[in-house]
């Protein structure tokens, strides 16, 4: 569970609370470019490591995302520091949006890979996550 709080406009700030390992852990973003036509969205941040990574690892990540033009597909490339790893991991993925609010997400976390299909209405979203291609899982958010 993840609550984060947008203080300033391209700063947000939360807390990540995993409680099947018991853990508290923060989450920072910080966005130095927005997306423009031209040009990727650039941001750095930290969270927990990824799923599965046991309590008390953080990351510490520089991530590029860009919406294709023409096209219903976004594409990140991440540079990331793993604390479980002791070192750096490249994680990436891409998003289909299949219209009226529904998309496709397939994604490498820098060691496995993962699957979502998603959801999303104004402030609210539900995702459906096929973690490590083994198991399922559920995600729901909302924006107040």
């Amino acid at each position: 569970m993840t609550l984060n709080y947008q203080f300033l406009r391209r700063i947000q700030l939360g807390l990540e609370y995993n409680p099947a390992a018991s853990e508290i852990s923060p989450l920072l973003n910080a966005f130095l470019l927005t997306e423009t036509a031209n040009r990727p969205a650039l941001f750095i941040g930290t969270s927990s490591d990824r799923i599965g990574s046991p309590a008390g690892t953080q990351a510490y990540y520089f991530t590029l995302a860009k919406r294709l033009p023409r096209l219903p597909l976004s594409l990140y490339a991440t540079v990331n520091y793993s604390e479980w790893d002791d070192g750096f991991n490249f994680p990436f993925g891409a998003t289909v949006d299949f219209g009226k609010g529904f998309s496709g997400r397939g994604m490498y976390d820098g060691d496995r890979s993962h699957l979502m299909f998603n959801y999303f209405h104004r402030q609210h979203g539900v995702s459906l996550m096929y973690i490590w291609l083994e198991r399922f899982g559920i995600a729901m958010s909302t924006a107040f």
